[in-house]
């Protein structure tokens, strides 16, 4: 983690540059002595104290609840507030001089601009960390898979994703979030990876959450990337021990009312461990295959490979979307498949939101979602 973690604080020193001149201009105006040494001062220490959170995630380790909310919660807020006030400052920095021109007055840096934009970022951002981010929705969509067998008309699939179980993510989210699929009486129950952030000091936490998940044919997880980021074959032990099937490059027939379902579970395709030719070997004729893949890069891999469902997550749609217009313009921008349904021939993929968050704990526009997908074979 020691590129990507230089990286991470060439960009917080960056975003800073305008928090610093802005906090120094409110104290210039408050008739405070050094105005603008102070508010370096105060830009050093936001860059400091980066550098230890981001080493305090890296693994994830267990923190006291206080020192969580004391200093890191309201740390993160600060610099989401930074990285929101960072372009409408660099886009006043670029259009001042033009205006001045234009008007024919004196040239100058539009430092007010910093700190009101930084002040706009506190609010939008304490809303994003403090509430967007547990206020989660259920909800309930329908999945249409033509020559569904009758049988499986009304079949209730519960779809979880991306726990992020942690620090920031505490057990007692994940229970609500369980209690909440249980309420909806499923007949299965999955969870698409991503189920810790990172490292081993949560996998007793997440193990608790799974084991509350109920449903009439049982609950099965697929493994994400971060569930690699420690040790992931204690995890799946731990798991399995609690009753949750864990399906890794392989599948389980399931039958409903005489009818069979083939729910497959794809490894994690970021450490190279997934086989889709494995996962999907033994699945029996006619019974259409329901597949778990966290990365949901592999949809189109599994339309070939005969999967009528896959189930993703890995992307959160971005986490940070445009409100109502989140589905198209949020910052997973970079994946084809990246939030909600998509079809390709008579195959589906459901991209799941996340109900977690990974680096900063916000949430905006796109919102966190215990799914419940209803099978269908008409709409």
């Amino acid at each position: 983690m020691g590129r990507f973690l230089r990286i991470l604080v060439a960009i917080t020193t960056l975003i800073h540059l305008p928090v610093a001149l802005g906090a120094g201009d409110l104290l210039m105006r408050l008739g405070v002595q050094r105005p603008f040494l102070w508010g370096g001062l105060w830009a050093l220490l936001g860059v400091a104290a980066f550098v230890g959170r981001a080493r305090a995630g890296m693994p994830d380790r267990r923190r006291r609840a206080i020192l969580v909310r004391l200093v890191d919660i309201p740390y993160f807020i600060h610099w989401c507030a930074a990285v929101f006030a960072f372009v409408p400052s660099v886009l006043a920095t670029l259009v001042a001089p033009l205006a001045a021109l234009v008007l024919g007055a004196p040239a100058r840096v539009p430092i007010d601009v910093y700190m009101a934009s930084y002040i706009v970022g506190l609010v939008v951002c304490g809303y994003g960390v403090l509430v967007r981010r547990r206020w989660f929705r259920v909800v309930e969509r329908v999945v249409v898979i033509p020559a569904l067998d009758p049988r499986l008309e009304g079949f209730r699939i519960a779809h979880l994703s991306d726990l992020h179980i942690g620090t920031l993510t505490p057990r007692s989210w994940g229970l609500g979030w369980a209690r909440s699929a249980n309420r909806k009486k499923p007949h299965l129950t999955v969870v698409t990876g991503d189920l810790v952030t990172s490292g081993n000091d949560y996998h007793p936490d997440v193990a608790d959450v799974l084991e509350h998940l109920q449903a009439e044919h049982g609950v099965f997880a697929s493994m994400g990337n971060h569930d690699y980021f420690g040790d992931g074959e204690r995890l799946v032990t731990l798991l399995r021990r609690r009753g949750v099937r864990v399906l890794r490059n392989e599948g389980v027939l399931i039958e409903h009312q005489g009818a069979r379902l083939w729910l497959a579970g794809l490894d994690d395709t970021w450490t190279q461990r997934d086989d889709l030719e494995a996962t999907m070997r033994h699945r029996p004729p006619g019974a259409p295959a329901v597949l778990l893949a966290h990365d949901p890069t592999r949809f189109d891999a599994a339309v070939d490979a005969g999967a009528a469902l896959v189930l993703s997550g890995h992307t959160h749609g971005g986490q940070i979307g445009l409100p109502f217009l989140y589905r198209f313009v949020n910052v997973a921008a970079m994946y084809r498949y990246r939030l909600g349904f998509y079809r390709r021939r008579a195959s589906v993929l459901y991209v799941h939101p996340g109900l977690g968050t990974t680096g900063p704990p916000i949430r905006l526009g796109v919102v966190p979602e215990v799914t419940v997908l209803v099978l269908r074979s008409m709409g």
